[in-house]
């Protein structure tokens, strides 16, 4: 059985979200209240503009990417932090020769996540 409290990469569910656009679900499969995924964007690929329920908030785990939150638009890399409430439109567009890779807390589960895995 897995561990329950210390989360192990190789061994978390994955899933393509669209082509260039990957992630691993770290928690939200096994009945939690909170979603936790590490996506990562390949270069020259864009999270198109989209809305959801959910809250999201995320941090840069490596690499740089344009984000727009609500038409307010940044250049993110490692380290930097951004919030998306519920039903706010946001994208990102990975930028250089790396992936972005970003993690993400949303609430409540994305069961569209859940679904793909």
């Amino acid at each position: 059985m897995a561990n329950k409290y210390f989360i192990d990469l190789e061994n978390r569910p994955r899933a393509e979200l669209a082509p260039g656009i990957n992630t691993i679900v770290l928690t939200g499969d096994d009945n939690e209240s909170v979603m936790m995924v590490l996506t990562e964007v390949s270069p020259g690929v864009t999270v198109p503009l989209h809305s959801h329920i959910h809250e999201q908030m995320g941090m840069v785990y490596s690499g740089k990417a344009m984000m727009t939150i609500a038409g307010e638009e940044r250049e993110i890399s490692k380290g930097d932090f951004c919030n998306i409430p519920a039903n706010i439109e946001h994208e990102a567009s990975c930028l250089g020769d790396e992936p972005f890779v970003m993690l993400d807390i949303f609430y409540p589960v994305r069961e569209d996540f859940l679904e793909k895995i």
